[in-house]
């Protein structure tokens, strides 16, 4: 008779205990163990959170090397409920002395018996053991059943199909203190609006000041001097660079032919002409094209107001970002004037009025909906369909999963339905949020999500002071060298990239699925070299980890000042000048109503779970081979300097940028 020493960890998480009784079974090359209740000195106290509890498994002869082992529950006769239960890990001591790890990390709410792996990671064509061979058939077989497509809307990202909340796999929904947190945040700041009687107002702003009493005691260091600086041309154009929309500016070399501005109208403080400012670099324009020709939304009954301009924006020798010229819509026209700084403070404030609100709008649907929201929702569901739970992509990129799938139920469900968010209170609501989406995703390309490439094509290599890019280009070199260390230790050469059929169909599946098959987007369809491989999964990596927080974190700080990210607007731009004045500007504002439900949708999606992970912090240990686990701990070494690194810059910015400092990011689109 030989003994296998079987130690169970249960996760540390609210709710993970189990009283149920706990079966196991062992299988190795040379056999298996019979089934076994795992019964031990701590009785029904074994499987309570974070219990760490050890048992003998015997056998007559040894099994042989540890292949899987079969994890099962069941009631104990009337005493106790069919309940869940969080096993985090299993180890097992063999009687040759060897030491097998089985990651589990996932909720078990049933009595069905569960196949899980030994840790080391395996791809398919070297998975040569029949009884593993099958294992790996059956867990994906599930998991196309568990895991569907589905079309929410024609023309955009695929997404995963679920009924409900409750439809979703225990595996990928919130914790227990994730969703308490965010039912709490989102009541508490319902029963607010309802107490100050702003919930359903229709009223207008009287008083500029009056918004900041919206919500008392939620502001943030930067949504206070947001308020202060709103109205401040060096401000304005800042945001541009390091506000939480660092995706539209891009340097210009020739005027586009639908923006006449011209040198005796733009105040260039006396330096150059704007021919020779733009030959050395000097003009930036940021051009929201995309917005053209939509039919905003109805709000209330009553029509509102979205536009589509042209913003030129100068760097003077002081490297301040001032803008220089905005023009409100695409075509030239004399009802169509362009503003200049010159003219009056309300004609000029006003133009800066309606460039944020476009901003707020191109913004949300397109910087941060779809290009980080959706596609970590397509990279995700391809991985839980094609990879099974011992392939190393799937132990590099679950943790990069984390919550995304409930959190886009939730955004379809509260945001962008037909009775969401943005129907409701946004310009770009119904309809116009559909076609927003698919000329986005129509625009979306390969190279614009990956950071290198983008800031490269945007000609922003040389801009002082853009802190996303420093902070960004850092964060995915980190990332690019811990993902090329541990994807070269699986992948000797390209050839076995080329092999591996699950990872072949991964990458197709977000082909279609994501990008729909559109050839014009540069991503790829397939892997043949491993460099391929680890710039894509770079990418995924970096979109929903930095990326996600660039265009997420700072949403309340830049625009919990209503008037700095309006989510809509009541009245058309003026169509000449000197014809504006604070009473149409706060017309024109979004009403008490509309504001209140901006800011506190912006508090809710800023604010993070106590639970939070940040990114390179893997509480769930996947990897046992000791060059991963080396590479893992390089990796949290590297963005612990960039964290310093970024944490002294911030310490003499009057608006610090903490959303790419490696502690403030999380592992997942979680939020």
């Amino acid at each position: 008779m030989v003994n296998y020493e079987v130690t169970v960890t249960t996760g540390n998480l609210d709710d993970a205990t189990t009283f149920n009784n706990v079966f196991i079974k062992l299988v190795g090359t040379d056999g298996e163990s019979k089934r076994k209740t795992l019964t031990g000195l701590k009785g029904t106290s074994s499987f309570v959170r974070g219990a760490v509890s050890s048992f003998i498994v015997s056998c007559p002869v040894s099994i042989g090397k540890l292949v899987l082992i079969e994890l099962n529950k069941k009631q104990r006769l009337l005493r106790f409920h069919e309940d869940s239960w969080f096993p985090a890990k299993v180890v097992v001591k063999s009687p040759e002395g060897d030491t097998y790890n089985f990651p589990i990390y996932r909720w078990k709410n049933d009595s069905k018996v569960h196949h899980f792996r030994e840790a080391t990671a395996l791809r398919f064509f070297e998975d040569n053991h029949h009884l593993c061979k099958k294992s790996r058939q059956q867990e994906l077989k599930q998991r196309l059943k568990d895991y569907r497509w589905y079309v929410y809307e024609e023309g955009i990202p695929h997404c995963m199909k679920a009924e409900n909340i409750c439809s979703l796999p225990s595996e990928v929904r919130f914790s227990f203190t994730k969703m308490s947190e965010f039912v709490f945040t989102l009541t508490t700041g319902v029963i607010e609006l309802k107490l100050k009687g702003l919930e359903h107002s229709k009223e207008n702003w009287s008083d500029i000041d009056a918004i900041k009493g919206v919500f008392c005691s939620r502001h943030t260091e930067i949504s206070d001097k947001v308020h202060k600086h709103w109205k401040e041309d060096a401000f304005f154009g800042y945001q541009f660079l390091n506000g939480v929309n660092p995706m539209m500016i891009r340097r210009c070399s020739a005027l586009p032919k639908n923006f006449p501005a011209t040198d005796d109208m733009v105040s260039l403080c006396g330096l150059c002409s704007l021919a020779d400012e733009m030959k050395m670099g000097n003009i930036f324009l940021c051009d929201y094209k995309n917005l053209d020709g939509l039919t905003p939304n109805t709000i209330n009954g009553k029509k509102q107001y979205l536009m589509a301009p042209l913003v030129l924006l100068h760097k003077t020798p002081d490297d301040k970002l001032m803008p220089i010229a905005i023009q409100l819509k695409q075509t030239p026209a004399d009802d169509n004037p362009i503003f200049y700084p010159t003219d009056s403070e309300y004609d000029w404030l006003t133009a800066k009025i309606f460039v944020r609100g476009a901003d707020f709008n191109e913004h949300q649907l397109n910087a941060h909906l779809l290009r980080t929201h959706l596609l970590a929702e397509v990279f995700a569901v391809s991985l839980l369909r094609n990879v099974p739970m011992v392939h190393p992509l799937y132990k590099l990129l679950v943790p990069h999963t984390r919550y995304t799938l409930q959190i886009n139920y939730l955004a379809r469900d509260r945001l962008i339905s037909k009775t969401g968010f943005f129907k409701r209170f946004a310009a770009s609501g119904g309809d116009t949020m559909k076609e927003l989406l698919k000329r986005s995703l129509a625009s979306l390309t390969y190279s614009s999500v990956c950071i290198p490439e983008d800031i490269a094509e945007r000609g922003l290599e040389a801009v002082p002071n853009f802190y996303y890019r420093d902070d960004g280009l850092k964060l995915w070199d980190i990332i690019h060298r811990f993902v090329q260390g541990v994807l070269s230790f699986y992948y000797k050469n390209d050839a076995e990239v080329q092999k591996d059929s699950e990872l072949q169909k991964w990458i197709l599946d977000i082909f279609e699925h994501g990008f729909l098959s559109h050839e014009s987007t540069g991503i790829p369809q397939s892997f043949t070299t491993v460099a391929e491989l680890v710039k894509f999964v770079t990418m995924v990596i970096f979109t929903c980890s930095g990326q996600h927080s660039a265009v997420n974190t700072g949403q309340y700080d830049y625009g919990g000042w209503m008037p700095n990210a309006p989510t809509t607007l009541r009245l058309p731009p003026p169509t000449t000048k000197g014809t504006t004045s604070e009473a149409t500007m706060l017309k024109t504002l979004p009403n008490m109503g509309t504001t209140a439900n901006g800011m506190a949708v912006m508090w809710l999606l800023s604010k993070q779970s106590s639970d939070f992970v940040p990114l390179g912090q893997y509480y769930e240990h996947h990897f046992s081979e000791e060059i991963p686990c080396q590479l893992i701990r390089a990796f949290q070494g590297e963005l612990e300097v960039l964290s310093a690194h970024i944490k002294i810059r911030n310490k003499n910015l009057e608006f610090p940028y903490r959303y790419m400092d490696p502690e403030e990011v999380e592992n997942s689109v979680a939020i």
